[in-house]
């Protein structure tokens, strides 16, 4: 009997990693909302500062320390933009870097100072910095995400 239960115990976790899941955290996302192409929002930025519009792309690199921040790319060769979450109000798995993102938020541009770029370098980021140590940045703030394999 205990056999039994051993067997159905991993048969039910084999089952359940087998499965496509989407890993879905903040907000929902409207099934219909139409994405606007990653490359489009990274070559004009500013046509889509302050609106909330829907995104796909890969995720490049991930906050190895909570998940609190990712790199999404439109793949991922690709340079990307930062992504944050909402009110920092959820996080993603820190082992979801190479996952498929569909996020709804908004377009944000940044400088970061030289200390806030040093610390998302210390957490696994990737940044462009200028010559000062300073780093301009085409931000996301998420409202919701879907993650997928």
């Amino acid at each position: 009997m205990k056999r039994i239960a051993i067997a159905l115990t991993l048969l039910v976790a084999v089952a359940a990693f087998a499965k496509d899941e989407t890993v879905k955290r903040g907000a929902p996302i409207a099934k219909d909302a139409k994405p606007v192409a990653l490359t489009q929002v990274l070559e004009k930025p500013d046509d889509y500062a302050k609106k909330t519009i829907v995104v796909e792309g890969v995720i490049t690199s991930v906050c190895e320390n909570m998940g609190c921040w990712m790199q999404l790319a439109p793949a991922a060769d690709k340079d990307g933009m930062h992504v944050t979450f909402k009110d920092y109000g959820f996080f993603v798995p820190t082992n979801s870097k190479g996952m498929k993102v569909r996020a709804e938020g908004t377009v944000e541009l940044k400088t970061l100072s030289k200390e806030e770029a040093d610390h998302l370098e210390g957490e696994g980021a990737k940044v462009n910095r200028d010559k000062d140590g300073t780093a301009k940045e085409v931000s996301f703030v998420a409202a919701g995400v879907e993650l997928t394999k």
